[in-house]
């Protein structure tokens, strides 16, 4: 018998491979999902697809849980960015609280800092997004700024939260053993 004290010991498990144009309905349907639809703006077919083929950019499908199905998609954007600053653009993950989120984004640290050679990572998320507000809270982003009503939602504007983690952040993150090994 499990307690939930001990399933939170034990990550989700989670892992990252490249979206394929075969995969494009399953990310599209996760961003007309009306669950998803009030934190995101969804990207038309051919931006995904775009961003499958661009080098700058890096499209993946999360494959989560015990049989690691597709679970979600995360996009990296600013890949060869000359200022080593790489964006996480968006990540949807299919099914909440279960821990994916939380893994796919200590991944997706890992890729930004370890493979990509990042200096800096960040994002930004509409201010009513408390949840992922939470999470990058949590996962050692800091606060940068907010872009006041930046962007058109159904009852006028939103504003947008900007947050980043340094790579030396990272690293102390890293030895304090917050984040997935090297």
């Amino acid at each position: 018998m499990s307690h939930p004290a001990v399933a939170s010991e034990h990550p989700a498990r989670v892992r990252l491979r490249p979206t394929m144009q075969s995969d494009l309905e399953f990310v599209l349907s996760l961003e007309r999902d009306p669950a998803n639809l009030p934190y995101i703006t969804p990207w038309e077919r051919i931006q995904h697809e775009a961003a499958i083929r661009f080098p700058d950019f890096r499209h993946f499908i999360i494959e989560a849980g015990p049989g690691l199905e597709a679970g979600g998609f995360l996009i990296l954007i600013g890949c060869r960015n000359p200022h080593r600053s790489i964006e996480l653009k968006r990540m949807v993950v299919r099914d909440k609280n279960q821990g994916f989120g939380r893994a796919a984004l200590r991944v997706a640290k890992k890729v930004a800092f370890d493979d990509l050679g990042a200096h800096r990572f960040w994002l930004d998320i509409k201010k009513r997004n408390t949840r992922a507000r939470g999470l990058y809270d949590s996962e050692g982003f800091v606060f940068e700024g907010e872009l006041r009503e930046a962007v058109k939602v159904a009852e006028g504007h939103d504003s947008l939260v900007v947050m980043s983690m340094l790579q030396d952040e990272f690293a102390r993150r890293r030895a304090g053993a917050m984040e997935l090994p090297a």
